[in-house]
């Protein structure tokens, strides 16, 4: 009995494995024994790389450099801006100063001493003045004498509106009447240009138009104060003699 238990064990396995075919060889696929691959003898781990740890010291170092302010630049020496400013504005004012302050006893100064010829406009009424004592007005293209200090104020003029230009630009325009206070008295008819305080008869009407004087501008005043004036040429010179006032 026990010499037939292999046996029935050998069957056992061998209806088994038969069993097995079968169903693998209805399924489709060749039965094919299951074979496990060998362990490796002596298994080796490999471990990941590993990165160098900094040491503490520089990182100390690193951190402190992330975290300190950043150095800035080293201040320019100063160009000293503010004084330079002052400077050039007290060298405007006196400027200012200098250019307005008269030199002359007509009060001209710098600023209106030296105007530009040819950045004057030629006009009725253009006052100027060449290197010598005598005022003119521009009029009709003619230069006329303003004869006396009197007669510059009375006409209207002003120290501002003179300007001091060259001789030779003044010799471009030829000369006109004299431009005078004209005084008469009541009771005569004769009228008297007035020039540097000496009177001037003015011959007749025709001669007192023709000298582009206007009755308007005639002054009434005593015959005495008149007579008291020196005498000088008539107008026209070959008149002959100045009546009496």
């Amino acid at each position: 009995m026990k010499q037939n238990d292999p046996s029935k064990i050998d069957q056992l396995l061998d209806l088994l494995l038969d069993a097995l075919q079968e169903r693998q060889a209805a399924r489709g696929r060749p039965f094919a024994a299951i074979e496990t691959p060998p362990e490796p003898e002596n298994p080796v781990t490999e471990a990941p790389p590993t990165i160098p740890a900094e040491p503490e010291a520089a990182q100390n170092e690193t951190l402190e450099a992330v975290l300190a302010e950043p150095e800035l630049p080293e201040k320019l020496p100063s160009i000293q801006l503010d004084r330079m400013i002052g400077r050039l504005a007290l060298v405007i004012l006196a400027l200012i100063v200098l250019v307005n302050i008269p030199y002359n006893r007509y009060g001209t100064n710098l600023a209106r001493a030296m105007p530009d010829a040819q950045a004057l406009v030629i006009r009725d009424g253009l006052v100027l003045k060449g290197s010598g004592e005598e005022i003119y007005v521009l009029e009709n293209n003619h230069k006329r004498w303003i004869s006396s200090l009197d007669a510059f104020t009375y006409y209207g003029y002003r120290w501002e509106q003179v300007n001091l230009v060259d001789d030779d630009f003044l010799a471009q325009f030829p000369s006109g009447p004299a431009l005078s206070i004209l005084y008469k008295c009541p009771t005569s008819p004769h009228v008297f240009a007035i020039e540097n305080g000496v009177k001037r008869w003015i011959k007749d009407i025709p001669t007192f138009v023709e000298q582009g004087y206007v009755w308007d501008d005639v002054q009434i005043v005593s015959c005495a104060a008149i007579e008291r004036l020196p005498s000088g040429l008539p107008i026209p010179p070959d008149a002959g003699e100045p009546p009496s006032p």
